[in-house]
């Protein structure tokens, strides 16, 4: 089961600088337009790049409004990674929550 995280939630672990793998699943264009630190892993090309993942790390993804991201979640719980979730609502709630 993927966790869902708000953005409220995400912010706080970030700011309190809890260890967070950011992965933005949208494409090279909407990660260039507006990005919150992720690395850019997009969602077609995910499974084929598994090898530069820490399956143990805590893993957070997200993508424009958050279903990109939730499928990508959803996929890296399958193969094995421990602790995944995905930003509720994505890029578009996190601006409209902070304005960044």
């Amino acid at each position: 089961m993927v966790v869902q995280l708000s953005n409220r939630e995400l912010k706080e672990k970030l700011d309190a600088g809890e260890p967070i793998m950011l992965i933005d699943v949208r494409e090279p264009l909407e990660h260039e337009e507006y990005n919150i630190g992720g690395d850019l892993i997009p969602l077609g090309t995910l499974m084929s790049r598994l090898d530069e993942l820490d399956k143990n790390a805590r893993i957070v993804t997200y993508c424009r409004s958050g279903s990109r991201s939730n499928m990508a979640a959803q996929a890296l719980v399958a193969q094995g990674f421990t602790d995944v979730s995905n930003l509720q609502g994505g890029m578009l709630g996190w601006r409209e929550a902070f304005g960044e």
